[in-house]
């Protein structure tokens, strides 16, 4: 997946693009994932925040962004 990182006028980084193609792939995988925007139901807060704790208490287990990448890319072959 290529990707463009979008920076405000200091540098700090706001935005990425992603091109068109890898977007409806991603539609295709995840079709509610235009419903981002909309309130988090609570049982899935409880979950972000119970992963959030097994990350803090075992930080060697998160995987770094272009590993992420990588199986992104292996799985829209």
């Amino acid at each position: 997946m290529s990707v463009n990182y979008v920076s405000d006028s200091s540098g700090e980084t706001i935005a990425i693009q992603i091109p068109i193609d890898d977007w409806k792939k991603i539609k295709n995988k995840y079709p509610d994932v235009d419903d981002i925007d909309g309130d988090i139901p609570q049982w899935q807060k409880d979950m972000i925040d119970k992963r959030l704790k097994v990350i803090e208490d075992n930080p060697d287990s998160v995987q770094d962004i272009e590993g992420l990448f990588e199986e992104l890319d292996k799985d829209m072959e």
